[in-house]
């Protein structure tokens, strides 16, 4: 009967503790942006542009008429979040659109099929004889257009002339949707458009196929294959801005060459110990051949999972629930995926890289190698308890409005930090452990530099490459397979810096609370799992108690 109670008083005083002012606000924008983008497919459109950016500023309107100093301490924290999202949101908006501008005038023949787009959505029966005609004569002008292209400038960049493309292409998917829509229910419409529906979809496709080719002066592949899209200091400024990190790229460059040249001592020792002298990475080459033999790998796998999560729970660090050690699972990266992520995935499933049957015999080593048991010692707990399966777990249970606010600084921030405590704490057992540890550490330093580097226009991804064999001591393909998901996957511009700064935000905030003796460790841990996704300088308000402005920005100097 006591249990019954306290499990009643939990769940009610966790129900209250998440019934704030905005949470109803916050779910309806949610569902309203939803309804919104299902109904306006085509995102490379002045209608989607003037939709979204009228739609987001009517909830940023709406939201700056509440009387902020009347909310609750969750409310004001709501409320922060939520301007700073539509805040974001617009800016990227304005972004797109510029972007979107400079393109507009290949779309010079796009009104009526536009009109003919706008039309499906409600049914409307075309006339399907001047219909075709139409579209009969605005294949021609497409023709025209792309004969005309020899005569016109070139794209400055190989991204506009990307962009362009991908305006054509996107119509031109909107309008095959509308006339799969009517094609074989509206009989006069089946007799009259598939002939010109052949002839436009010919000429939209040639079309973008040459405008993807009209660029000079940019180069596109440096030779290592990859093909991202660097965003420049602009955007990067004002996505760091939106995220609540208060210092330029140059500085976050500068702390992550900083922490290097710490992991690089660290490594030193580790190398010493083991007999290597200064050699690292000849210390590293005999950790990465530990590795298990093909078949057995996944069971080792399981026992480091248990052994962080006893690790955990024996020395009282954070609440794991019963049903999160009993629910998550595992299952395998095929040789495909691995090509992008040549490691562990994580969550309520661990996804485990390991050699499969249709790999190259120089491929199948390398993902031996590059999950050797004291490398994966680091990381297994990264992806389980307590780190990214927890936190979905308790995601998808407090705050759960909050998720809109996602961010990888809390995220993959909180992961890394584990990593942190635990080499505090002396979980490495031995040199090994801590040359497996200290190599990922290193890692996520080496992404800090790459990855602004690169958005800055000052790396290729080539040159991200090297850096990552040859100062990180990567196996090759695996290097490959780190920079292309950075750079190709669907990851944002800032993900890969998130890792290191995230956690070292964390680890601010830890020094500030637990190390100075005003939160117990576990009561620290347990309040951040309880406060869902959000940008590290937010959540710092909740733990630390201080009141936030309502137009507050990045201002928090955890570094220094």
């Amino acid at each position: 009967m006591k249990k019954l109670l306290f499990i009643c008083l939990f769940f009610l005083s966790a129900g209250l503790a998440q019934a704030t002012e905005l949470v109803q606000m916050i779910q309806t924008y949610q569902a309203d942006r939803g309804a919104l983008s299902r109904l306006y497919t085509n995102q490379l459109s002045l209608e989607y542009f003037d939709r979204m950016q009228k739609f987001n500023q009517d909830y940023l309107k709406t939201l700056q008429a509440k009387a902020y100093e009347s909310l609750s301490e969750d409310g004001k924290i709501d409320y922060v979040l939520f301007r700073n999202y539509l805040e974001k949101t617009l800016a990227e908006l304005d972004i797109d659109r510029r972007g979107f501008e400079e393109i507009t005038s290949v779309l010079a023949f796009a009104p009526p099929l536009e009109e003919f787009v706008k039309g499906r959505r409600r049914a409307v029966q075309p006339k399907s004889q001047e219909l075709a005609g139409a579209w009969n004569s605005i294949a021609l002008k497409i023709d025209a257009q792309l004969k005309g292209l020899a005569s016109m400038p070139k794209y400055s960049s190989w991204q506009k002339a990307d962009l362009a493309a991908q305006s054509i292409e996107s119509l031109n998917k909107v309008t095959a949707e509308a006339y799969g829509y009517y094609f074989d229910f509206d009989p006069e419409f089946t007799w009259w458009m598939p002939e010109p529906w052949k002839r436009l979809d010919a000429s939209m496709n040639a079309y973008a196929k040459g405008l993807r080719e009209h660029y000079t002066n940019s180069v596109k592949d440096d030779g290592s294959g990859i093909i991202g899209k660097p965003i420049g200091r602009e955007a990067l400024e004002k996505q760091l801005a939106f995220e609540m990190i208060a210092y330029s790229p140059e500085e976050l460059i500068a702390e992550a060459e900083k922490q290097f040249a710490w992991c690089e001592k660290e490594m030193l020792k580790a190398s010493n110990e083991l007999g290597f002298g200064n050699d690292w990475k000849a210390a590293l080459e005999m950790v990465k051949n530990t590795y298990f033999p093909a078949g057995a790998w996944p069971a080792e796998v399981i026992r480091l999972a248990e052994e962080a999560t006893t690790y955990m729970e024996v020395n009282d660090l954070i609440t794991v629930p019963e049903l999160a050690k009993e629910s998550w699972r595992t299952t395998m990266i095929s040789a495909e995926r691995q090509r992008v992520s040549p490691f562990f995935l994580g969550g309520e499933t661990i996804q485990i890289a390991y050699p499969t049957s249709e790999m190259s015999h120089e491929d199948k080593m390398m993902s031996m190698r590059g999950n050797n048991p004291h490398f994966s010692r680091a990381t297994v707990q990264h992806e389980l308890i307590p780190g990214h399966h927890l936190q979905q777990f308790m995601n998808q249970r407090n705050m759960t409005h909050r998720r809109l606010f996602g961010t990888p600084f809390w995220t993959e921030g909180w992961a890394l930090y584990w990593e942190f405590v635990l080499w505090d704490r002396n979980f490495p057992r031995d040199a090994k452990d801590k040359v497996g540890m200290l190599f990922w550490r290193m890692h996520r330093c080496a992404r800090i530099i790459f990855s602004l580097n690169y958005h800055l226009g000052k790396m290729t991804p080539q040159e991200c490459i090297d850096l990552l064999v040859e100062k990180v001591g990567h196996e090759q393909a695996n290097a490959e397979a780190e920079v292309r998901r950075s750079f190709e996957g669907s990851y944002g511009p800032l993900y890969q810096i998130a890792y290191m700064i995230g956690a070292l935000e964390i680890y601010s905030m830890r020094d500030e609370m637990v190390n100075s003796g005003k939160m117990g460790e576990k009561e620290f841990h347990d309040l951040i799992m309880s406060q869902n996704a959000m940008p590290i300088e937010i959540l710092r308000a909740k733990v630390t108690g201080k009141p936030l402005d309502k137009n507050h920005k990045a201002s928090w100097r955890f570094l220094d």
